[in-house]
């Protein structure tokens, strides 16, 4: 019979790479908290046993999604045992968690990680002294050094097979008298088992427990108010007041510290500079421009390692095509085998291949810093912001993850416990620009002469319209709720191990990779066709014909919107746009068919194309913005929808980002425009009055929801 062990604990204490170390799987590891989005489920090695690794919680009184899945699959699956890993450098708050699992009844092996960083600051635990205290296995472990791993297999496949379950914490005598008259109240109402986990979140008021027994808190409410009488609090402090104590007095026992130095740890003395109030939002700016700028820039006196690699794989690109150019020439391939060989998928898939080596650049900068521990500090220095724009600081976290990739970007967003700020999170992390995005990223900066300042402008400005939509949609009654606290332990800073990064950077390159082989090409083919051939299906030529192809009809009627915006009737450009939603890398390579259109499609000849087209600055990066914080690609929205349940909700989200959008961009091409002296229609100078009038509204307006969120607060 195979069993089921839980793995469960606060987040960033190190549950993913413990359940990498015992089960051989390769799952996403990251100093900061949030990794872990759904419960993932793997075979402990060498055991008949699935190991279930649950979403990352501070406590069983679930507020946001991620701690609803752990919950309620602890409560209703009831697995055989539970594995509860415990941050080692930080006992206090890791063993409230512990014992809540206790009170559930079921059979638990503490894992006691990080006993490295415990050795390296000179401390000492007695975790046969935590053990005895609590009556349960305490196995002290490092799971990024594999140490102990065996052992603690044997302890959790014992407790599983045997059944044994801990015994129950005992707090003072009203504590346990109140907790003995909510489980009579509750008998045959809840499992046998778990009826003092029960009895417990029916004193706190736990609202899940209440809606499942109704009447049964009203039923002991005399005893409850003796209770807070006796200790002059509420009832939810004075039984998380009992169990800190008693977590206090163990680990006073238990934990010899060494001395420490008045100036504190590394780590205290450089977050000081990193998370200062005034300073650490500089200091990031000044880290991710850097971060581009060794990713992207390809000046005249200086070029990036990125832009460099990126240049010698499209050299060689380039050979090859030619070289696929030739054969076909040599073999007397049809001119529409050949066609689609060469200009449709070697022109689209090349133009987007072609930033392979710029994005691993990127992502190895970027994973570095999110190995360091750097990424987990700016999160806690854009809370200040975010919050006293009416949002909370875990909504940045989202969009540190939606960097890589918007589809996880949208789920982490489950890991905010307000409904509001999670709605509003999901509908706007696709602001950031993600790996797709890169190639436009890039090829714009091409196509202004090399400035990688549009790099740094997408970023922030995406953390901007993220802030705005905050203040904006905060003032809908749906979305009108108090920000999530913001409680997050931050990581020591750590030398990024080798593995981690490495494979990160696979990872990451091989998802753009598999998506550049099978949505890009797809896509290549059906541009292709859409380009060279009419309503009639009769083949055109590419030289002289293409603008009676279906494509260019489709974009024509398209084209008619994005005229004020300084794109003038390029059909190709409103092509472009619409199969971005596919994916956003279909928009560099529907450039790369339309615009180049044979083998040479590689991102300085699109970039070079682009420039000529739209003749000025201004229009360029009014094509920028529009493409850079528009509606995201199919498996993004697709994300948004089961964030949001409903596709009416999804539709709406996605209008709203099409809108700022159009509205972003119109408003760039104008201000931008009238700067460096470009002959600009009435209309836009219109539209873009009306835009920066509504929005000013918007912004300024009196929230009809402050006072009540305020009096809640």
């Amino acid at each position: 019979m195979t069993l089921t062990i839980a793995l469960a604990g606060n987040p960033n204490c190190g549950k993913t790479t413990l359940f990498n170390a015992l089960t051989g799987s390769s799952q996403r590891v990251g100093n900061w908290p949030g990794v872990t989005i759904d419960k993932k489920v793997g075979r402990i090695r060498g055991c008949d046993a699935e190991l279930v690794d649950l979403p990352g919680i501070y406590s069983l009184s679930p507020y946001s999604p991620e701690e609803i899945v752990s919950r309620n699959y602890i409560v209703n699956e009831k697995p055989d045992a539970i594995i509860n890993i415990v941050d080692a450098t930080n006992l206090e708050r890791n063993l409230y968690l512990s014992l809540q699992i206790i009170d559930m009844g079921i059979p638990m092996v503490i894992a006691m990680n990080m006993m490295d960083e415990v050795e390296k600051a000179g401390d000492h635990i007695d975790s046969d002294l935590i053990a005895k205290s609590f009556g349960i296995s305490v196995i002290p472990i490092s799971a990024a050094k594999k140490e102990n791993i065996d052992k603690l297999v044997g302890a959790i496949m014992d407790a599983a097979t045997s059944r044994k379950v801990p015994p129950h914490v005992i707090y003072d005598d009203t504590i346990e008298s109140t907790a003995q008259e909510a489980e009579n109240a509750l008998k045959g109402k809840v499992p046998e088992e778990n009826i003092r986990f029960y009895a417990f979140k029916l004193i706190d008021d736990d609202p899940l427990v209440n809606e499942s027994v109704p009447g049964a808190r009203e039923s002991i409410m005399g005893s409850i108010r003796r209770m807070e009488e006796e200790y002059d609090d509420s009832a939810d402090s004075i039984i998380a007041d009992s169990r800190y104590r008693k977590i206090t007095e163990v680990v006073d026992a238990a934990v010899k510290r060494a001395p420490r130095d008045e100036r504190g740890s590394l780590s205290d003395r450089v977050d000081r500079i990193v998370t200062h109030r005034i300073i650490g939002i500089p200091i990031f700016i000044v880290v991710i421009a850097m971060v581009y700028f060794l990713a992207l820039y390809d000046g005249e006196s200086f070029t990036s390692p990125g832009a460099w690699a990126t240049g010698c794989f499209n050299d060689w690109f380039a050979e090859m095509s030619a070289d696929l150019s030739e054969w076909c020439d040599e073999n007397d391939v049809s001119e529409i085998t050949s066609g689609i060989l060469i200009d449709g998928i070697m022109a689209g898939v090349g133009a987007v291949l072609g930033f392979l080596p710029q994005i691993a650049i990127m992502f190895t900068l970027l994973i570095i810093l999110e190995e360091v521990g750097y990424m987990a500090r700016v999160a806690f220095v854009m809370d200040r912001i975010f919050r006293y724009f009416n949002l909370s600081g875990k909504s940045f976290i989202p969009l540190l993850v939606g960097t890589g990739c918007g589809v996880p970007g949208v789920m982490s967003a489950r890991t905010i416990e307000s409904e509001s700020d999670r709605r509003i999170t999901a509908m706007t992390v696709t602001f950031m620009p993600c790996s797709a995005k890169l190639p436009i990223i890039s090829a714009i900066a091409g196509a202004l002469a090399g400035n990688m300042w549009v790099a740094v402008y997408a970023y922030f400005m995406g953390i901007v319209l993220v802030i705005f939509s905050g203040i904006i949609l905060k003032k809908f009654k749906r979305l009108a709720g108090n920000p999530a606290p913001f409680i997050m332990e931050l990581p020591p800073y750590h030398i990024p191990k080798l593995y981690g990064v490495l494979k990160g950077i696979f990872d990451r390159c091989w998802a753009f990779v598999k998506k550049a082989f099978t949505v890009v090409l797809l896509a290549s083919v059906i541009i292709w066709f859409l380009c060279h051939f009419d309503f009639a299906l009769n083949y055109l030529d590419p030289e002289t014909e293409m603008e009676d192809s279906i494509l260019a009809t489709l974009g024509g009627y398209i084209a008619y919107i994005f005229i004020p915006l300084g794109w003038e009737n390029h059909w190709e450009l409103a092509a472009s746009t619409i199969t971005g939603l596919m994916a956003k890398e279909n928009i560099v390579a529907t450039l790369g068919v339309v615009l180049v259109g044979d083998s040479e499609a590689t991102i300085s000849s699109v970039s070079d194309a682009l420039a000529v087209m739209l003749g000025n600055e201004a229009a360029i990066l009014s094509f920028f913005s529009f493409n850079i914080f528009c509606a995201p690609c199919v498996a993004a929205i697709g994300a948004i929808h089961r964030e949001l349940d409903t596709w009416g909700a999804t539709g709406l989200a996605v209008l709203y980002q099409c809108t700022v959008s159009y509205c972003i961009a119109i408003i760039v091409y104008a201000v931008y425009g009238t700067i460096i002296g470009v002959d600009i229609d009435w209309y836009t100078y219109a539209l873009a009055a009306v835009d920066v009038v509504i929005l000013a509204y918007l912004l300024v307006a009196k929230d009809p929801f402050r006072q009540k969120r305020e009096a809640k607060a």
